[in-house]
């Protein structure tokens, strides 16, 4: 089992050797900082304020504070340190200041002997004012009162030094909290020397452990701190202050140039901002608990090869699927339809007057034998799309969403077809024999593909020219193509052939029925329906 973050920051803090706190202010810079190998977090007040262009003098509620910390202890594994100011406020906001703290994650918080509200260390130290020692004290035994981890983490930190009231009242005060229930005693410095923190550490002798923030003090070797048996030592805010260089000379440089040309090739790729929010994650949680189509990318081809005759010349200059309806050319208005369900690839597979077939969003495939050759000949040369989650098409139907949305939803592992149940006593191409008739109803049992072909006696209906290959269904039709052009049938193969062979395998294919909603375009009546389909 996991350690609680709460008792591997008690131990940082209390173990003979030296602990490193690297300070944070947000989500993004606490996985920098958790990735770059530190321990711990600080949640640096000044930094946190700063992050929302707010000053360090509790401008920012202490509701908000929790808030933001919340997504910095929840997008970690290491113990993240507050910087609590003076608690927000007396005793009892300090009770609910760690109870809050508790239900976030965050491991510990370090409060101050300021008054509320304080105002930044080193912005005019001298004139503030420190809080009497017996409220402070009460406020750290409300705080440890009220925690229900026994190892949350309190920090006294003492500002005596930094007001200028002199060792002998910092040791004063140290001494009290210690008293009080601190867990370890924050001493703080503005001097650019750390005289004054070593004669702290020398007079205090170990009698609890200490922490230091050498933001002022930072020439000071780090083995002089080891050598005094520091518990921990605070990089208090270079991580915001990097940030802010980084930020400020990218900005000018393209404000200058008016171009991104000379900052694209310095900066973070975005594939390392898609890394740091945990994309992969939602990744692998995407396959694990939503359908295969809605999980997996979705994709589609689009088999738009054939000719077309009875259109009284229309497609003499342009293919069938680029013929209109309602102003826009059916290609065009089926590649919007999928674009809604999150297709964002699609492979269209052109043939009779190839170059005209052009619209935008899709990756063309020529199939320069579409004279001589079927459906499943197309389908072949874009097998390096037959990916899982790829929608099939025909590029001559015209249809209502909802029967995207359908294929969609009950779409599995396999292969799911759309048949319409209204021609069942049609003489329609690709006619269908399920498991059942389609009864009108909903039903909770799935329904399967028995046969499909255009002699199939008696039928449930017929195939509109739209399937879903989940990730079995998609390796299904490969093997398909395969046996097909094992056996020299590929280039008269339809895809109701294909289907066939996947059904001789043993596979199990789905049926999902409608009542109309959609048009196969094979002629000017045909083109004229096509205008009644909405979305």
């Amino acid at each position: 089992m996991n350690e609680r973050r709460t008792t591997v920051l008690k131990r940082l803090i209390t173990r003979p050797e030296i602990a490193f706190l690297m300070e944070a202010h947000s989500g993004l810079s606490a996985r920098i900082v958790e990735e770059a190998g530190f321990e711990g977090i600080w949640g640096s007040g000044l930094t946190i304020s700063a992050s929302f262009g707010v000053r360090d003098n509790n401008e920012l509620s202490w509701s908000q504070v929790v808030d933001h910390v919340a997504f910095m202890a929840e997008g970690t594994s290491i113990p993240l340190l507050l910087d609590g100011d003076t608690g927000y406020g007396n005793f009892n906001n300090m009770r609910r200041l760690v109870r809050k703290l508790e239900q976030v994650g965050v491991a510990g918080v370090t409060i101050e002997d300021k008054q509320f509200p304080k105002t930044n260390s080193f912005l005019r130290s001298e004139l503030q004012p420190l809080a009497d020692i017996d409220e402070f004290c009460g406020k750290i035994k409300a705080g440890k009162d009220s925690q229900t981890d026994t190892d949350f983490v309190l920090v006294a930190r003492v500002e005596a030094l930094i007001a200028g009231w002199g060792l002998a009242e910092a040791i004063k005060r140290a001494e009290a909290y210690h008293r009080a229930g601190a867990d370890a005693i924050l001493i703080h410095s503005r001097q650019s020397s750390p005289a004054e923190i070593f004669a702290f550490l020398d007079e205090w002798g170990n009698r609890a452990p200490v922490v230091l923030v050498p933001t002022k003090y930072w020439r000071t070797p780090t083995e002089d701190f080891r050598a005094r048996r520091v518990g921990a030592v605070i990089w208090a805010n270079h991580a915001l202050r990097a940030s802010i260089s980084a930020m400020q000379a990218a900005v000018a440089r393209i404000r200058a140039a008016e171009s991104l040309i000379d900052v694209e090739p310095n900066v973070a790729p975005l594939q390392d901002v898609f890394r740091l929010q945990g994309d992969e994650e939602l990744q692998e949680a995407e396959k694990r608990y939503l359908p295969v189509a809605r999980g997996a990318t979705l994709s589609a081809i689009v088999l738009a090869a054939g000719a077309a005759t009875d259109f009284g010349g229309l497609t003499r200059a342009v293919p069938k699927a680029m013929l209109r309806v309602q102003g826009r050319p059916i290609l065009a208005r089926l590649l919007d339809d999928f674009a809604h369900f999150g297709c964002r690839g699609v492979t269209v597979v052109r043939g009779h007057h190839a170059a005209a077939v052009d619209v935008a969003g899709a990756r063309f495939v020529d199939n320069r034998e579409f004279a001589e050759t079927g459906e499943a000949f197309s389908l072949a040369l874009t097998e390096d799309a037959l990916v899982p989650g790829t929608l099939v098409a025909f590029g001559d139907i015209v249809l209502k969403r909802h029967l995207i949305q359908a294929v969609l939803e009950d779409a599995g592992d396999g292969i799911t077809l759309v048949v319409d149940s209204t021609l069942a006593a049609s003489t329609a191409a690709d006619r269908v024999r399920a498991s059942r008739p389609d009864s009108g109803r909903f039903e909770f049992d799935e329904v399967s593909l028995v046969a499909i072909g255009d002699d199939v006696t008696p039928s449930h209906g017929a195939w509109i020219g739209l399937l879903h290959a989940g990730r079995d269904g998609a390796a299904w039709l490969g093997e398909a193509i395969a046996a097909a052009r094992a056996d020299g049938t590929l280039r008269s193969a339809r895809l109701s052939d294909l289907i066939t062979r996947v059904l001789a395998d043993g596979r199990a294919v789905r049926v999902v029925y409608t009542r109309g909603g959609w048009v196969n375009v094979n002629n000017l009546t045909d083109l004229l329906a096509a205008s009644d389909i909405g979305l």
